[in-house]
């Protein structure tokens, strides 16, 4: 626990009769799995743990223009990680059913994904650069050829079994050309954006509030190493965001929410530097 930080302890929300049961259903569940257990009481504050995710554009720049390729997905993300058992008090909280805590690493700590990723990249330690590519639980098996990527695959499935890491088949692709990591496509052609993505950024109406606005940045700016000045064109509306500037959807704001829809439907195909 932190040092100087006194606990505290918010008194429970009464919750919407309409997802009582729902509540209900998801404690029981996870009851049974044996992911949480009752508890009386809990006195914790979190130290914040730093760890390093990988950049996404060096993930994609290696994966880019590969062979073949295979897309896992770990099963229950954040669940296969056991919470030892002096630290599951530390999980507390409470429902109209009881108090709770989990034996098993949920979904909202803080840590929880700090932890996972540093999980996932000591398991994969040795396999890492050489032929898969690990970001939380989306793992990317690759190589130049059909059988040099059935040979990785073997690889990293026989990592998963000794590790006991379990993933979800119906999540997984095999030995494909192509695939979507971290919102872009991948392949031997190079890194693309996702056009189911793009397709619904390009059919957005002009947006009619701040929220609005920083919302189509959030989405558009996701792309903009695909734009070129693409800090140029969203100025207008990047203005809009400004402390104290009255919101007001003009021709200039018009023009560059056109152009950049434009340019996002238009994106060229990037490669790896050499």
């Amino acid at each position: 626990m932190e040092e100087e930080t006194k606990p505290i302890r918010k008194q429970q929300r009464r919750p919407n009769p309409t997802i009582l049961d729902v509540v209900k259903k998801e404690v029981t569940k996870l009851l049974a799995a044996r992911i949480i257990y009752p508890i009386s009481d809990s006195q914790w504050a979190t130290r914040k743990d730093h760890f390093p995710f990988p950049f996404i554009n060096q993930i994609l720049e290696k994966l880019s223009v590969k062979s073949h390729y295979y897309f896992l997905d770990g099963f229950s993300g954040y669940m296969q990680i056991h919470i030892a058992l002096e630290d599951q008090h530390k999980t507390t909280f409470t429902c109209p059913f009881g108090t709770f805590a989990y034996t098993r690493m949920p979904f909202g700590l803080c840590n929880a994904p700090s932890t996972f990723q540093r999980c996932m990249m000591s398991i994969f330690s040795d396999l890492l650069q050489e032929c898969m590519e690990v970001f939380m639980d989306d793992f990317t098996v690759y190589a130049e050829s059909f059988d040099a990527c059935l040979k990785n695959l073997s690889k990293v499935l026989k990592r998963c079994v000794d590790t006991n890491l379990v993933l979800n088949f119906e999540k997984c692709h095999f030995m494909v050309t192509e695939g979507i990591v971290l919102g872009h496509l991948v392949s031997n052609r190079g890194i693309e954006v996702d056009k189911a993505k793009i397709d619904i950024i390009s059919s957005l109406p002009n947006p009619s509030s701040m929220r609005e606005v920083r919302s189509f940045l959030g989405h558009a700016g996701f792309y903009k190493r695909f734009i070129k000045n693409f800090s140029k064109l969203a100025l207008p509306l990047s203005k809009l965001l400004q402390k104290d500037v009255e919101f007001k959807f003009d021709q200039p704001c018009i023009e560059a929410f056109q152009e950049l829809k434009n340019r996002l439907t238009s994106t060229p195909i990037l490669q790896a530097p050499n």
